[in-house]
């Protein structure tokens, strides 16, 4: 009998989506060097959204960059759908980014000279999907979010917690496995932070995507699967 072991499609949906070991990151001010992360060490299963819960300076936003791929200077290993960021090529680290990760930050950062619909269109066109199909993607989306009637106003036109909606179709838009979100609801109001939370993490839910979430608001970081505190530069 062989020894081989084959994989069924349940064993690959208990594997991490994440998998950061002894994760360190430290930066030199002067003569002193800070160590932001001094060996963290995660798991995020696919479907799972993660509350990454501290004060801001503990390093959750040094976090989501690592898992992000979009810094380098780490120790430890990052992996992401069992790649090992520390092998991958630039060529490769673009394409995992712009295919299987989703980011949403505190400001929306949309084009400023292009309507919803557009906004949430361009990243899918970025990825070779054709425009028909991402104009109807995008509208769904929308749509999910109470912008249906919004789809042609571009963002000036439209408020702070409609802002933040489009951003978060935008980084739903090419079906993500993970969506990092740093402080997604921090530039909004009290109501329009928990709106826009409740309605971020049902359309999350919905798509099965997985989520990191950093934020210093331990109520909003109640609604998640889980909630892992940065203290020291170490999880809990």
């Amino acid at each position: 009998m062989s020894d081989v072991l084959h994989t069924t499609a349940a064993d690959e949906e208990k594997k991490p989506v994440v998998k950061l070991r002894g994760l360190k990151r430290s930066f030199k001010q002067g003569d002193t060097v800070i160590e932001v992360l001094r060996g963290a060490d995660l798991d995020i299963r696919p479907g799972e959204i993660v509350a990454l819960l501290g004060p801001s300076g503990t390093g959750k936003s040094t976090m989501l960059q690592a898992v992000g791929l979009l810094e380098g200077g780490f120790e430890g290993s990052i992996q992401i759908a069992g790649k090992e960021a520390a092998t991958m090529q630039t060529d490769e680290r673009t394409s995992l980014r712009r295919d299987h990760l989703g980011f949403v930050y505190q400001f929306h950062h949309l084009l400023p000279d292009f309507n919803a619909r557009e906004n949430v269109v361009m990243p899918q066109m970025i990825a070779g999907v054709d425009r028909e199909f991402a104009e109807a993607r995008s509208e769904e989306l929308l749509t999910a979010l109470g912008l249906g009637h919004r789809m042609d106003h571009r963002p000036s036109q439209l408020s702070g917690g409609e802002q933040q909606r489009v951003a978060v179709a935008r980084a739903l838009a090419n079906r993500p496995m993970l969506v990092l979100a740093d402080e997604p609801t921090g530039n909004l109001d009290e109501h329009t932070a928990e709106r826009v939370l409740a309605e971020f993490l049902s359309l999350v839910r919905g798509e099965g995507s997985a989520a990191l979430v950093a934020t210093h608001n331990e109520r909003l970081a109640s609604k998640m699967n889980r909630v892992v505190r940065l203290h020291d530069g170490m999880l809990t």
